[in-house]
């Protein structure tokens, strides 16, 4: 509605995880240092935690992209309310393989076969899985096992955990120690500050196609930033409707009373 006002080529505040979009705060940047530190020097296991909404998933298809395609192959575990069996064939079919062996301990043969095969015409694996809070205890211990699969220089497979803040206290339990042992490179992505906001605000604006139109004034992002404890989800709706609040007073600058109105109808739709 108020993208050709504005004179935007597209909209800057939607909320689906576009690497494009990707502002790279400190506490951001330092994460996705840590993700590439970790593959790079074959770590094993790192684990990425952070709040809903606050670009995780966003950050982890940005350091898919930055990973080399002629050195690295890829498995992304999106849906993790799935059996052992069940994952074992999800990182087969994420690998390219077409025929699936079908019982559990078939299953981590074939892998162990695939991995090898790999890595000896140079290749590195790396296994993401998403929203890892919501892994069984057996998924993991099977996620761990597949970890002992090495040649004598190396393992096979390096494995990635991006979770809810749940997923530190899940990892903390008694009966995952061995797992826990393993994980070698640990990141938090952190909310983000007043100057960050002020920043990605102006970030996605001008990656829309924005030549100044609209402006937040200085109140407005205050606001924004108190409102929305720094997550960049929330910090998106609230612009979004601030922008159309601003838009229809058909005013260039989105002010405190624009986010007042963004707010009052956020509050409508979660209550």
């Amino acid at each position: 509605m108020y993208q050709s006002f504005y004179g935007l080529r597209e909209l800057p505040f939607n909320i689906t995880p576009d690497p494009k979009f990707l502002y790279l705060s400190p506490t951001h940047q330092e994460a996705l240092q840590h993700l590439k530190y970790g593959v790079g020097e074959r770590k094993g296991f790192i684990v990425l935690v952070g709040e809903v909404g606050c670009g995780k998933t966003t950050l982890c298809r940005r350091f898919l992209n930055e990973l080399d395609p002629a050195r690295y192959d890829t498995a992304l575990i999106l849906n993790p309310r799935i059996t052992e069996t069940q994952m074992l064939k999800a990182i087969l079919t994420e690998l390219g393989e077409k025929k699936l062996a079908r019982s559990q301990a078939d299953l981590v043969a074939q892998i162990n076969r695939v991995l090898l095969e790999r890595i000896e015409h140079g290749r590195d694996i790396v296994l993401i899985i998403d929203e890892a809070q919501n892994l069984t205890f057996d998924v993991l211990e099977q996620v761990r096992l597949l970890s002992n699969l090495e040649t004598d220089k190396q393992k096979l497979l390096q494995t990635v955990l991006i979770g809810q803040p749940e997923l530190k206290e899940i990892l903390s339990r008694e009966e995952l120690r061995q797992l826990r042992q393993r994980i070698l490179v640990h990141c938090e992505l952190r909310p983000l500050t007043l100057a960050d906001v002020t920043h990605y605000v102006h970030h996605r604006l001008t990656l829309a196609g924005s030549g100044g139109r609209p402006a937040f004034t200085k109140w407005a992002l205050r606001a924004i930033h108190r409102h929305s404890g720094g997550i960049p989800r929330i910090i998106n709706n609230l612009c979004d409707k601030a922008v159309l609040a601003a838009y229809i007073r058909e005013s260039d600058d989105v002010t405190y009373w624009d986010v007042r109105r963004a707010l009052k109808d956020v509050r409508a739709l979660t209550h």
